[in-house]
């Protein structure tokens, strides 16, 4: 690998952006990030940041001039409470980014282009079991996404294959299956369930309050996988030959109820699950690894407990500062929407 070679990250001022930031640096590449915010938790490793709305077509051509890679990250999404009452811009907002962004990269004769999809793709019909068939990638026909977020990142999909039929880009499309990690949103309403249980649990520890809620009877199902192994997932199948959709995430299905104990054993504190309305996305769902295995010759290694051991202790601070703040200036820790 060239030492020169030049890549560009969109949302890297995101969660698994500005972590996929890091990790190409150490790989020795020139990084470009690019996103409408600054990374929240820490600095940006990127030689070079921008500040671009990606909707705009202009932007994306400023965007990706000049570099050789593209790995597109950049999306308006959060966790289910989100994603469930916001179809009307999720679909708007992302259509128009994945639109300009892939066509500038086809202008300014970008040679790879690593286009992140998710999960949320496959039908609904075939995760309304908690006790799911792990989903293959042949799943996603005949499709039938739950929600608008699903749907974008289908046609994007299709998007990538025919630029790559049609004008010899070498495109690659992965799958997320729920990553988590630290140095992401704990709270505000576009926290995912893991960091959400953190947050809830961490009060919980620190306050003395041992109420956790949880939407739904929280039997629920998903895999959860961790960043580093996420961003290692990326940067291979980018190198791999690949270019056939493909899932990303861990194997090993629990329920939200059983992710509330994990999280509650390693805070070392009891709670008290109170079960309340709200959005659960799809009854079960979870990867299934066999082609990732096949393909890369790998698969996530880290495994969920040492993931949110991590993931806890970041979040646990960020709780700790928080209340602080708050009984020093007089108010109380407000709570915020649950993403379970």
């Amino acid at each position: 690998m060239p030492t020169k070679t030049r890549v560009l990250v969109t949302g890297a001022g995101g969660f698994i952006g500005s972590h996929l930031v890091t990790r190409l640096k150490e790989l020795g590449y020139w990084v470009r990030g690019v996103d409408i915010k600054r990374p929240e938790f820490a600095e940006t490793d990127a030689d070079e940041f921008e500040l671009l709305d990606l909707r705009r077509w202009e932007n994306c051509l400023q965007a990706t001039e000049g570099v050789d890679e593209v790995y597109a990250l950049a999306a308006d999404m959060g966790g289910m409470g989100f994603i469930s009452s916001n179809h009307a811009p999720i679909l708007y907002n992302n259509s128009l980014i994945n639109l300009h962004t892939l066509e500038a990269a086809r202008e300014n004769r970008v040679s790879r282009y690593l286009y992140t999809s998710s999960a949320c793709i496959y039908p609904e019909y075939l995760q309304e079991e908690a006790d799911v068939v792990p989903l293959k990638e042949e799943d996603a026909y005949p499709a039938l996404p739950q929600d608008a977020y699903g749907w974008e990142k289908l046609i994007s999909e299709r998007l990538c294959m025919h630029y790559r039929e049609d004008y010899g880009m070498e495109t690659r499309t992965v799958r997320f299956h729920n990553i988590f990690g630290e140095k992401g949103t704990w709270e505000g309403g576009r926290e995912k369930a893991p960091a959400a249980l953190c947050r809830k649990i961490a009060h919980a520890k620190l306050t003395g309050d041992r109420e956790v809620e949880i939407w739904g009877d929280g039997e629920q199902t998903r895999s959860f996988c961790y960043i580093s192994d996420c961003v290692e997932g990326i940067y291979r199948l980018m190198r791999s030959d690949f270019s056939d959709p493909i899932n990303l995430g861990q194997d090993r299905m629990v329920s939200i109820n059983e992710l509330a104990d994990i999280i509650a054993k390693i805070a070392g504190v009891e709670v008290e699950k109170r079960y309340v309305e709200g959005p659960q996305g799809v009854r079960g769902r979870n990867s299934d690894n066999s082609l990732l295995r096949k393909v890369l010759d790998w698969e996530p290694e880290v495994s969920l407990e040492d993931g949110l051991a991590t993931t806890y202790a970041w979040i646990e601070k960020q709780v700790a500062e928080r209340i602080g703040t708050n009984i020093r200036s007089g108010t109380a820790a407000a709570g915020t929407a649950e993403s379970v």
